[in-house]
């Protein structure tokens, strides 16, 4: 993943990114840091990243939240939010604090909105420009509903 965006000290920063997203088992395994498809983390012992896919059910990640730290949630396409549902779900119900990454097709108008789920790294589709999908991050200002950055609904915040 070379178009990876990461928000370190609150600030988005375009970084090197040492994981390899491996989407189906394959023999050899790539060296290095591995992000997994759940069938595939379990059967190595979770000792690498997560990938979940919009099928996988967050709540059977509970018993391995503390040993994680990193989950990367695909959209496989930009019409498709249950990655939205999972990375608040993480975040709120579960207290889950480390990296939460999007894959897959990761556009720049969607990048603002996966933030205030509760992601704080995006992994911009190849072939579209990290640097200009940095802009997207700045997003929306005043956000109406409930976010897991902002939890309180506008109305109570005045």
């Amino acid at each position: 993943m070379n178009n990876l965006i990461k928000l370190l000290d609150g600030q988005a920063r375009l970084v090197d990114d040492p994981w390899t997203l491996v989407r189906e088992a394959q023999e050899p395994l790539p060296a290095g840091q591995l992000i997994l498809p759940m069938a595939l983390w379990r059967e190595r012992g979770g000792v690498d990243g997560l990938l979940l896919q919009p099928d996988d059910e967050v709540e059977e990640l509970v018993p391995y939240l503390a040993g994680l730290s990193l989950i990367a949630i695909d959209f496989p396409s930009f019409r498709d939010g249950r990655g939205y549902s999972q990375a608040y779900l993480l975040r709120t119900r579960l207290g889950w604090r480390g990296e939460l990454r999007a894959v897959g097709d990761v556009l720049r108008d969607q990048l603002s909105h996966m933030r205030q789920c509760g992601f704080d790294a995006f992994a911009v589709r190849e072939d579209k420009s990290a640097e200009d999908a940095l802009k997207g991050l700045a997003g929306v200002s005043v956000l109406y509903g409930r976010s897991v950055i902002e939890p309180r609904p506008l109305f109570r915040r005045r």
